[in-house]
């Protein structure tokens, strides 16, 4: 079975994947893939058993007609995170105020071209301080927002919790303000082509599983 899946996925996908082949004798290859790439190779005719995604990017294949309706099967909910360099100051989240002043201190700001990165830069239009940033904003495509950070190529990061959790070399500040925080639904697609249904449904229902939620 062949999966493509965001990174938000990761976590309890890799705890829970050996355990899951040992017992059933299915074989998973799954390639862990920003938002964008997914769609661009789904849109461009490549087939994969099941997909898993934000929900706005599975309903998208769907009406395309890549991924089957009745498959959409939610999964997780997740909020954006911040990341900082590894023992760097924390800086202050506890209002959108403070959430300005830190942006507006920092050097450098990186953010994805997925889901999370698409809301940013909205929201950063909405406070008037998008065309203050624009000059030390970091638009991350192909790689973990976290990643950036780590290797020092960008001072704060913001990307959805688990994918900044899945980068273990920088600082998990925490989510952004709750006042300004944005939600994102992730979901299982199976694709219209798909092959083993049966591991796909027994894959989908053990990710599902009490223990596997977050």
């Amino acid at each position: 079975m062949k999966v493509m899946a965001s990174v938000a996925f990761k976590a309890p996908y890799l705890e829970m994947l050996p355990e899951f082949e040992r017992v059933t004798g299915y074989r998973i290859e799954t390639l862990w893939l920003p938002t964008v790439e997914i769609m661009s190779r789904l849109k461009g005719g490549e087939i994969v058993d099941l997909v898993a995604l934000s929900a706005s990017g599975i309903d998208e294949l769907i009406n395309l007609g890549k991924l089957k309706m009745a498959s959409r099967i939610e999964y997780l909910r997740s909020g954006i995170g911040v990341g900082i360099q590894k023992g760097a100051i924390r800086p202050d989240l506890s209002n959108v105020d403070a959430f300005k002043h830190t942006l507006l201190s920092a050097k450098s700001i990186a953010y994805s071209t997925g889901p999370s990165g698409v809301y940013l830069a909205l929201l950063l239009e909405k406070l008037g301080i998008a065309q203050t940033l624009q000059a030390k904003i970091k638009i991350i495509q192909g790689e973990l927002v976290g990643a950036v950070i780590e290797r020092g190529d960008a001072e704060i990061g913001f990307q959805q919790i688990p994918e900044i959790l899945s980068v273990p070399g920088i600082d998990y500040v925490g989510p952004l303000p709750d006042e300004i925080q944005q939600i994102t639904t992730f979901v299982f697609g199976t694709h219209m082509q798909a092959g083993n249904i049966s591991a796909i449904n027994a894959w989908v229902a053990e990710l599902r599983s009490a223990r596997a939620i977050p």
